[in-house]
């Protein structure tokens, strides 16, 4: 199973920075890194809320699943 986390390209979309965005949301800018570098092992809805509700997107803008060898970059 493999989740990709697209953070990075909202946040460019937006012209934001992960400080200003971490700010935003109310998380620190390590746990933005985490979730961006797809290392986070979950996010709380409360955390995507605050996601969605800063970006004014959907949690499909911002998450989305691929096959393991796509997110492996074996396609």
């Amino acid at each position: 199973m493999a989740i990709i986390v697209e953070l990075d390209v909202q946040l460019a979309l937006r012209n934001l920075s992960v400080g200003e965005f971490a700010d935003a949301v109310g998380i620190t800018p390590a746990n933005i890194a985490v979730l961006k570098n797809g290392r986070a092992k979950a996010v709380r809805f409360t955390t995507l809320d605050a996601i969605c509700r800063t970006l004014g997107c959907q949690p499909g803008d911002v998450l989305r699943w691929a096959p393991d060898e796509e997110a492996d970059g074996r396609t």
